[in-house]
């Protein structure tokens, strides 16, 4: 067993961390990855042990909306920016969906105070409200170096013996294995009032701030994840969007349902997808997609309009993307400029867009906010 002591005491228990308002952690917790590898840090939050892959996100600000983010369902996520929740949490802004869905949370330096008007509750209370727990004093700059080095790995956070959390950790499957997708999808079809159009939305794990954009224009029909083409199109939707969501694209039971619903729904109403969504749309229509190596997570990835020539940095949380054995009818109209995958499709004679980021972008940045504006003409006409 390799064991990284990155505070540089092996008496852990003795330690005591100090946050700039005086709080203090002293109960140890240790992150063990499947190489057999172990890394030190204490707890705050709940004291739960979790299992995940462990991911990165390189924002510097919107720890909340990362939180509830239900694509990060099965992961434990890890802030690469040093410094985390100094400005608290607000008990009924900032939240993507209603609990916290990282299984665990990891940061260098956490603040349990809250230095903002509207930030009441502290990170650690949030954490343990909702049984997450979370780790910090651990050098998570070298510990991603390790991910972009050796892909994403599956993990436990454990606050008991870490010997025994390696065998258990290299037995386990990764969480993508499981349908992610139904975990954090609505249970009920759920009307969400709003402007003169229609659109359904597929909810693979959609974010507030997604449904709160399409409320700016159109009445909101959010469904399960499995609902069928006829629980669709009963509701007469001018447009239907798939959205983000946990997991595998290309699992058994996504393409059982989802992927057969956008399928039959092509020459029907125009489509527009979001992260999982896009890839999706591409399955439906005969693409493939694969695992990253670790994902693109943050608020800071560059894309390029290949149309135009024109670069709007984007927000990201995906670990799968689309492959370039494209259908012919599929056009690619966007790509990252970090590694060159496929960021934006554009079906070449049916109204079907689709774009791997997230154009509702909570916190930011915001300039990719007119693809709402294009779905919008998309109901009304006018081509993707």
């Amino acid at each position: 067993m390799v064991i990284n002591r990155r505070m540089g005491d092996a008496h852990i228990k003795t330690l005591k961390y100090t946050a700039n308002n005086g709080f203090r952690m002293t109960d140890p917790c240790w992150l063990v990855l499947d190489d057999g590898s172990v890394w030190q840090g204490l707890s705050f939050g709940s004291k739960m042990d979790v299992f995940g892959e462990v991911v990165f996100n390189t924002s510097m600000c919107g720890y909340v909306e990362s939180l509830t983010d239900p694509s990060y369902k099965g992961q434990i996520l890890m802030m690469t920016y040093p410094l985390i929740g100094n400005y608290g949490v607000a008990r009924n802004r900032w939240r993507e969906s209603s609990r916290i869905q990282v299984e665990g949370f990891i940061v260098r330096e956490v603040t349990d105070g809250c230095d903002h008007p509207i930030g009441v509750d502290s990170l650690s209370s949030f954490l343990e409200t909702w049984g997450v727990p979370g780790c910090t004093n651990l050098d998570t700059r070298a510990l991603t170096k390790v991910i972009r080095t050796r892909g994403t790995m599956r993990c436990i956070l454990t606050h008991s013996d870490p010997e025994d959390a390696v065998k258990r950790v290299q037995g386990m499957d990764f969480p993508d294995k499981r349908n992610l997708v139904a975990e954090v999808s609505t249970g009920e079809t759920i009307i969400h009032p709003g402007g003169g159009l229609r659109v359904a939305v597929i909810d693979c794990g959609v974010k507030h701030s997604i449904l709160r954009n399409l409320t700016r224009f159109a009445t909101v029909i959010q469904l399960p994840y499995d609902a069928s083409s006829e629980d669709l199109l009963r509701y007469k939707p001018d447009g239907v969007l798939i959205s983000n969501g946990p997991g595998n694209p290309a699992h058994p039971e996504i393409m059982a349902t989802t992927v057969k619903t956008v399928r039959e729904l092509i020459t029907e109403v125009p489509l527009f997808g979001i992260c999982l969504g896009h890839q999706i749309i591409a399955l439906a229509l005969g693409g493939k997609t694969f695992k990253l190596k670790f994902g693109h997570r943050g608020v800071n990835h560059p894309v390029i309009s290949l149309k135009d020539k024109k670069v709007k940095i984007t927000s990201q949380n995906h670990g799968f993307a689309v492959r370039e054995d494209l259908p012919s009818e599929l056009e690619v109209i966007e790509r990252n400029l970090n590694d060159n995958t496929i960021e934006g499709l554009r079906h070449r004679e049916l109204n079907i867009v689709s774009i791997q980021y997230h154009p509702e972008a909570s916190p930011g940045p915001h300039d990719s906010l007119d693809w709402f504006s294009v779905f919008k003409g998309m109901m009304k006409g006018a081509p993707a």
